[in-house]
């Protein structure tokens, strides 16, 4: 077992010795869907309370990396305060082209799942339109109904975000906003002017569909180092020799064999299975990767924990892992020999369990 677990080591260095970057994505991976409304007022010029302009919305996005990505997000507004009523259903509509940046992501690193709580900054540009039934002159005293008009709009807000659920699918937000209307009503020179925006507050809920690996968010992957996987490879060939020289009766000793089997501990018997930082759950991909291990199978496992926390706490985690992989493989019909956890092996990140296939 000695022996055994000297390999498994080794291996797991070889697992962890990289930096951490996220899995690839497919097409339709990382896509969301969601619904805001709220409230909308002109920045200047009237009293803000007087003049609030309510508001529905559709926003449809994907996230490119956990930090960047675009949106489509398009807003109904049922007033047209604090000009005259123009006596439609929807006064306006505005939809706009979206950029978002995960400020808490980017600043902070992304660890493998979303925060409980995020902050996002947003900027894009828009066309507005609004159902005016005739054309008067805004300008008047009083002001009259806008009527119909077309126009360039710019949107920049900020969204405090707070992700929900097991699984991080679901994220409620509150978006305080500028949008200007960069060219007036659509006949003035395009310009940044506050006597053009409006503030708008609104609150939305946003759901991140399933992705192709079963996650609702980007995962970590495991990038290796081809110099320490060639030096790693070199010790494990070294223990394979080692093993090899042994008597049959200490080989039998150190790997635990069934009675009938005499099996050298090679790298390709080895099943890596990954877990999120402090997590023993198995993903989707993990229970892909025990699904290669045939039913009546006899196997020995180890886990490991990376070295953030406390020696204790990482002797229960990756007992965890263990207990966790042997907890499937018993359900699939395999013999699990032995399921114990390690702590720490190194000093980079190993959140792995590692399964003997004998």
């Amino acid at each position: 077992m000695k022996k055994l677990f000297t390999l498994v080591a080794a291996a797991v260095l070889a697992v962890s010795a990289s930096a951490q970057t996220v899995t690839e994505s497919k097409t339709f991976d990382n896509i969301y869907v969601g619904i805001n409304g709220g409230v909308a007022t002109k920045a200047t010029g009237h009293a803000w309370l007087k003049g609030l302009d309510p508001n529905f919305g559709v926003r449809v996005g994907r996230y490119f990396t956990p930090v960047f990505g675009l949106a489509v997000e398009s807003n109904a507004y049922f007033s047209n305060k604090p000009w005259a009523s123009d006596g439609t259903a929807f006064r306006a509509v505005n939809t706009s082209l979206l950029g978002t940046v995960n400020l808490s992501n980017w600043l902070g690193g992304y660890k493998g799942e979303p925060r409980m709580f995020e902050v996002s900054a947003l900027y894009g540009l828009g066309w507005a339109h609004t159902f005016g039934t005739k054309s008067n002159d805004i300008n008047a005293v009083p002001q009259k109904s806008i009527g119909k008009a077309n126009s360039l709009t710019s949107n920049a807000g900020l969204d405090f975000a707070f992700n929900l659920g097991e699984k991080k699918a679901w994220q409620v937000y509150i978006e305080p906003a500028m949008i200007w209307g960069l060219n007036g009503f659509g006949y003035e020179g395009a310009q940044y002017n506050i006597n053009r925006a409006f503030a708008q507050l609104n609150a939305g809920v946003i759901y991140k569909f399933k992705n192709s690996n079963g996650t609702h968010n980007f995962t970590i992957a495991q990038v290796r180092d081809q110099s320490e996987i060639d030096g790693l490879n070199s010790q494990i060939n070294d223990l394979r020799n080692e093993l090899a020289k042994k008597p049959k009766e200490v080989v039998k000793e150190v790997v635990k064999e069934a009675p009938a089997t005499t099996k050298e501990v090679k790298v390709e018997n080895l099943v890596f299975v990954t877990f999120a930082q402090g997590k023993t759950a198995l993903t989707n991909e993990a229970k892909k990767a025990l699904n290669s291990i045939k039913s009546g199978k006899h196997v020995e496992i180890v886990g490991t924990a990376s070295p953030e926390g406390s020696a204790e706490v990482n002797q229960k985690i990756s007992q965890g892992r263990a207990d966790s992989v042997a907890a499937y493989l018993k359900s699939k019909g395999v013999i699990v020999d032995e399921a114990n956890g390690k702590g720490v092996q190194g000093t980079t990140s190993n959140r792995l369990a590692v399964v003997y296939v004998k």
